[in-house]
């Protein structure tokens, strides 16, 4: 039997309730060991960061948020300064250095979507069991069809997250600060306060 480990990647511009509960529910929901909570340095698809947190604070806004959780562990894998990541391209390395472990790979239902249009995606589906949330503006019949298409096209392993749905975004967060507006229980106690202290997001 493999160790199964998860793995939520992203921006965490600011890091939010919506993230913790994704990992926290698939961490239940499909008996892993741990969840990888894993910063992106420069994502392919955000390239333009102006007025945004730096890697470093954005690193530090996840382990503020996840440091009483002792299932989640800051990952670094992914977290380049320079050069773009990659999904396949992290994925190869932490499976070559780590081959008792299947990793799972949480996702929203809008990345399963646009996921032929990832790099390597057929590599992706060997590497990773993925893993879809659900969206209330996603129909079960459409969300059944693509995990059809992509079992068949890539024989990709997917399962399904079952979330509540949240409405809230970083990007949500982050005009909400500026606006001076309180983004309690939307962000940990912890992040407020980082992103108090630090100025961030606030003009």
């Amino acid at each position: 039997m493999k160790r199964k480990i998860g793995i939520l990647g992203g921006t965490f511009d600011p890091v939010h309730v919506g993230h913790l509960i994704l990992a926290e529910r698939a961490y239940y929901q499909f008996g892993l060991e741990e969840v990888l909570i894993m910063p992106s340095g420069n994502p392919p698809h955000k390239r333009n960061r102006i007025n945004r947190a730096s890697l470093e604070e954005r690193i530090e806004m996840v382990r503020l948020a996840i440091e009483d959780n002792p299932h989640f562990t800051l990952s670094l894998d992914d977290a380049h300064e320079m050069g773009y990541s990659y999904t396949r391209e992290t994925l190869e390395r932490l499976t070559a250095q780590n081959p008792e472990v299947e990793y799972y790979f949480i996702m929203g239902a809008d990345s399963l979507f646009t996921f032929e249009e990832w790099k390597d995606p057929d590599q992706i589906a060997r590497l990773a069991v993925l893993v879809a949330a659900v969206r209330d503006h996603v129909s079960d019949q459409s969300m059944e069809l693509q995990i059809q298409h992509l079992t068949q096209k890539y024989g990709a392993d997917i399962r399904v997250l079952d979330v509540p749905n949240m409405d809230v975004s970083s990007r949500m967060l982050r005009d909400w600060i500026r606006e001076d507006r309180s983004v309690r229980y939307y962000l940990s106690d912890s992040v407020i306060s980082y992103i108090k202290n630090t100025g961030l997001y606030q003009g």
